[in-house]
């Protein structure tokens, strides 16, 4: 499926943090994690890499590893385009990766037609056991629609300011395990963080797809329940908000105002 001229905009889940943003003639992956396992996590929806088509550029939101995975990107080229923080540059070049550009955030490049703009995040995102790379950010995409992608971040006031009415954010709504830990939002979380942005569009994000190896059986429950709590809270701080719930795979259009 790929937007058409009545519908210029589609966004697919392809699980975790990762979505294909295709806008204007554009795809943008971000965070892509599209392997069956990384380390101790466990891929609970089987997506091959060969079902996502090359992108125009990819967007790294931080360093962790649910969402900066190396060998995913590399099945696109080390040639691909990388959007990604500035801190995250040595380590994306380190690896062959010849065509990385690192944002501060409030830095903007183009990508087409399209503009990406870096928005802060509160995370800490460096990846054990290096001390440097703790910068986090989210990505602002505009074009004839407008995209906020949060990657990982807690609620913070500035997002009324940075981020406001935009048509679709993507937001993540739960982590990786049974617990969450600093600089992560919950159902309810993410349902204030919607408040303050107040987009036409919320899909919720980070949920559903990586489990710790051996857990998944016993707390079933939290790979289906957040982005249904987060749906259900949303009506409380942004009733204007329709929330759309994906599986892993499914598209959505990104509609036309009104």
């Amino acid at each position: 499926m790929s937007p058409t001229a009545a519908q210029p905009g589609l966004l697919t889940f392809l699980g975790h943090a990762s979505t294909m943003i295709e806008l204007d003639g554009i795809r943008l992956l971000t965070d892509p994690v599209l392997r069956p396992r990384i380390a101790h996590l466990r891929r609970q929806v089987a997506l091959p890499g060969s079902r996502v088509p090359p992108p125009d550029a990819v967007l790294v939101s931080h360093q962790h590893m649910d969402h900066l995975d190396l060998p995913s990107i590399r099945g696109f080229g080390r040639d691909v385009r990388i959007i990604a923080p500035r801190g995250s540059v040595r380590l994306l070049s380190g690896q062959g990766f010849s065509r990385v550009e690192g944002l501060d955030a409030g830095d903007s490049v183009a990508v087409g037609p399209v503009l990406v703009t870096a928005v802060p995040a509160e995370h800490d995102g460096r990846r054990w056991p290096f001390r440097s790379g703790e910068d986090s950010i989210g990505f602002l995409v505009e074009g004839s629609r407008s995209v906020y992608f949060a990657g990982d971040t807690d609620v913070y006031d500035e997002m009324a300011v940075h981020l406001p009415g935009v048509d679709l954010a993507l937001m993540p709504v739960w982590g990786w395990g049974p617990t969450l830990g600093p600089g992560h939002m919950d159902p309810e979380a993410a349902a204030k963080a919607t408040g303050l942005i107040r987009p036409r569009l919320a899909v919720p994000i980070h949920w559903g797809t990586l489990f710790p190896i051996g857990l998944g059986r016993w707390r079933n429950h939290l790979l289906h329940r957040p982005p249904r709590e987060f749906a259900d809270m949303v009506g409380d701080y942004s009733p204007e908000t329709e929330v759309r719930v994906l599986s892993p795979g499914e598209s959505t259009g990104i509609d036309s105002p009104g």
